[in-house]
């Protein structure tokens, strides 16, 4: 005989159910102003259907609609969706006007000393003299966290994956994040801290920008006894440079300079034209001008040395 244990229940209300809970969650990110979306049970993927098996109905009668189109604030759609079972809640970044970062743990196939997203996030603050941003965080159900931010006016920024940092990704425009009170198999998502989510920080922002060449640096004038092959190089290099991004900036001046280096000895190119141009160019990738001056003439003396006498 089947044993029935009685469930208690306190002041007449009965428990909640995971829909009614996660329902109550999708409701609260959309009274923020966040646009949610159904993600399978106990799952990170969307919960709606593909475009290969659309059915040409309803939100998609004028044409597939994929899940950050469907994304809604609509508290009736949400409760219709929800009501259909225990979803967990996906937040559309772009329309949310949301810039998540999401700092991950470290993985088991990482190497032995890689940092997690939490510790590369704290170098990179100390890097550029700022405190780590205190603003709306959530625990992920791997132990990594995404701190929220409301996203700059005028900018559409998409995804990166360790352009800031190891384990350091963004979501944004093309991009979702699981909202806290979601679960999975190995944990759930919960808030870390409560605060309003702040503005995006400029410096943070700065760094996901591509850089483009100054006017100067684009007028850089090319010796007129430069072959075309050295004044190809020479723009090529010095807009590489240029347009370097956080992680490669010193990596790409070097290389730069020990290529461009190697037409000094034959004449093609002047030292100090390529040296003023290459340290505009790291200035611009921003980098301080007393460590591009001495990364330039460093790799510049070393191609000098071992392509002297050489043919370009």
């Amino acid at each position: 005989m089947t044993q029935h244990i009685p469930i208690r229940r306190v002041s007449g209300h009965r428990p909640r159910l995971p829909h009614t809970q996660l329902l109550t969650v999708a409701l609260d990110a959309a009274e923020r102003g966040w646009h949610v979306f159904p993600l399978r049970p106990r799952d990170k993927r969307p919960a709606l259907h593909g475009e290969t098996a659309c059915p040409g109905t309803g939100d998609c009668a004028a044409g597939h609609r994929k899940w950050e189109q469907r994304a809604t604030t609509d508290p009736d759609r949400i409760r219709k969706a929800w009501s259909a079972g225990a979803f967990n809640v996906g937040i559309a970044t772009g329309p949310s006007g949301l810039v998540v970062v999401d700092l991950d743990p470290v993985k088991a196939k990482d190497p032995k000393g890689t940092p997690d997203g939490v510790t590369s996030l704290q170098a990179l603050c100390e890097r550029a003299g700022q405190t780590v941003p205190a603003t709306y965080r959530t625990r992920t159900a791997s132990g990594g966290h995404h701190l929220y931010f409301t996203a700059p006016g005028g900018a559409r920024l998409g995804n990166t994956v360790d352009k800031l940092g190891t384990h350091i990704d963004t979501r944004a425009h093309g991009g979702y994040v699981v909202a806290a009170g979601s679960t999975l198999p190995h944990g759930a998502y919960a808030v870390v801290d409560p605060s309003e989510p702040v503005p995006f920080p400029e410096w943070l922002h700065a760094l996901l920008t591509p850089r483009q060449p100054s006017r100067a640096l684009m007028a850089a004038p090319v010796p007129v006894r430069a072959s075309r092959y050295a004044a190809a190089a020479f723009k090529a290099e010095t807009a590489a440079v240029a347009g370097a991004g956080e992680g490669s900036r010193n990596s790409t001046l070097v290389r730069a300079a020990r290529a461009l280096g190697r037409f000094i000895p034959s004449g093609d190119l002047d030292r100090s034209v390529v040296e003023e141009a290459l340290n505009s160019a790291g200035l611009a990738a921003g980098l301080r001008e007393n460590e591009c001056r001495k990364a330039v003439a460093s790799a510049l003396n070393w191609s000098v040395a071992n392509n002297f006498g050489r043919p370009a």
